[in-house]
């Protein structure tokens, strides 16, 4: 008999800084292909709603699937005290809310290692081997098992000759028990790493390869995230209009590029609670746009000012960057109305308090079929 933990019915925890709605909609899209499941809704990952989802799970329910979100230290290890998880997933350790955490990221590595503290002491965690900052998870004393997944090197699920499709990946994993061909319904290479956590954490639960493609095939996929509109004249707007800090920014950016045909456009907007980083990270994203060669940087809000110097510092021609303050919103508008041409692809990516989801309404409006 295995010393590690999995109960009849686990309770799965997916906490990191970026992709955890998504990880969590893969995992239940799959498990659902046998089981009836309790899955917290997208973004209800506060200490307020824990206890609210544990008044809620029934006997039926075969196992549960939570977000637990962190902005300060003590969070994770709360969700945990209410509802013990036996698996946890950590995607990543970013710099969201790195504000609250005097800019530094053994700080926030160790606010999210509550979870493995917090979590059976003998369950599974799950951790990206990609992600550098991972290294600085607490994994030292926990007595569980460990299960890294990654694209870049080495892990127990690896992801291999990806091809990228219209609208969607393909590309094979290779683990001890699966080596086969997958394919997600969804756009950006990142989410390759959110579907290898969904396909490691079902392989760990008795679910085949065959029940894994057929879960991913109907993916609840979370509003405003990466959601293409194919418009007239072969205009494309990817609204990414929900969460905005330096790695989500980068991936948005990344997914520009890889849809992108002919012109393409960014229009980027001010990220948050990065305290002391703040102008540091936003020029970081100027910079990293400005290499990207696309053919328009559009900045919105007023932290992002510094999003379009960084762009100009690192070389991106003048003319072809410009800035919105908040108030500004009719003129950047205005500006999209002449820059926009048939087989122009758009960008809009920022937070959900910026209100960009306006942006992109007026862009459908105005080039619906």
């Amino acid at each position: 008999m295995s010393k590690n933990y999995l109960p009849e019915k686990p309770i799965i925890a997916v906490t990191g800084s970026s992709g955890k709605t998504t990880v969590k909609a893969m995992i239940s899209a799959i498990l659902r292909e046998k089981w009836i499941i309790f899955e917290s809704r997208d973004y209800y990952n506060t200490t307020v709603n824990t206890p609210q989802h544990k008044e809620a799970i029934r006997p039926i329910h075969r196992a549960v699937v939570l977000e637990y979100g962190m902005g300060f230290a003590g969070q994770i290890a709360e969700h945990c005290s209410i509802l013990q998880p036996a698996i946890a997933v950590i995607t990543n350790v970013g710099s969201a809310h790195i504000g609250n955490f005097d800019g530094k990221v053994e700080s926030l590595a160790a606010a999210k290692s509550e979870v493995i503290k917090g979590m059976h002491p003998e369950g599974y965690l799950f951790i990206n081997k990609d992600d550098q900052n991972s290294k600085l998870l607490h994994t030292k004393d926990f007595k569980g098992k460990i299960t890294t997944v990654g694209i870049s090197f080495p892990a127990d699920y690896q992801a291999k000759n990806i091809s990228f499709t219209k609208d969607g990946i393909e590309f094979d994993v290779i683990s001890h028990r699966i080596n086969d061909r997958f394919y997600i319904p969804v756009i950006g290479k990142h989410n390759i790493y959110n579907a290898l956590f969904a396909i490691a954490v079902a392989d760990l639960l008795g679910f085949s390869p065959i029940e894994m493609k057929n879960g991913l095939k109907y993916i609840k996929k979370p509003e405003h995230r990466l959601h293409l509109y194919r418009l007239k004249d072969d205009i494309i707007v990817i609204d990414d209009t929900v969460h905005a800090h330096p790695p989500a920014m980068k991936a948005a950016l990344d997914v520009l590029l890889e849809v992108g045909k002919k012109k393409k456009i960014a229009v980027l907007g001010s990220m948050g609670e990065l305290g002391v980083l703040m102008e540091e990270a936003h020029r970081e994203i100027g910079a990293y746009a400005a290499s990207k060669n696309v053919d328009a940087i559009y900045t919105f809000g007023n932290y992002s000012s510094h999003t379009h110097e960084g762009a100009i510092a690192a070389g991106y021609p003048k003319e072809k960057a410009m800035h919105f303050y908040n108030l500004q919103r009719k003129k950047l508008h205005e500006e999209l109305l002449k820059i926009i041409e048939p087989g122009t692809t758009v960008l809009v990516k920022g937070a959900s308090k910026q209100k960009l989801f306006e942006v992109v309404q007026f862009l459908v409006d105005n080039f619906s079929k």
